[in-house]
């Protein structure tokens, strides 16, 4: 009958999320997931090898702002809270003052470990 054709299906397709039968949970009739294609919204914000190689080119030519130079020097310092303050005032939110000590914390690495291969 229709029960028994429900519960084999239910064994055929074990990742679906529903069991087939009426009631329960995961109630509901047993059907294949469509796989959606990548819509272009979601790469949205993410970052090309090009865009990423032209910023390092330019980072590289133009160097540290006054904000980060002061920032860095503050980190040698050991005051990472005041570099917070500092950046919050400077660029408005508190995510990029966040965002911004962590990269000023990243160059003083990167500088420090220079040093030390020399």
């Amino acid at each position: 009958g229709k029960c028994g054709d429900e519960q084999t299906t239910a064994t055929i397709m074990p990742s679906v999320d529903s069991t087939g039968l009426a009631v329960g949970l995961k109630k509901g009739f047993l059907v294949e997931k469509c796989k959606l294609t990548a819509r272009p919204a979601t790469r949205k914000g993410k970052c090309g090898k090009h865009v990423k190689f032209v910023r390092e080119i330019i980072r590289e030519i133009s160097g540290m702002s006054p904000l980060e130079r002061r920032a860095v020097e503050l980190l040698k310092n050991g005051r990472d809270k005041r570099v917070l303050k500092l950046c919050k005032k400077r660029l408005g939110t508190h995510k990029r003052a966040k965002s911004k000590r962590e990269m000023c914390q990243g160059l003083l690495r990167a500088t420090q470990r220079k040093a030390g291969a020399k």
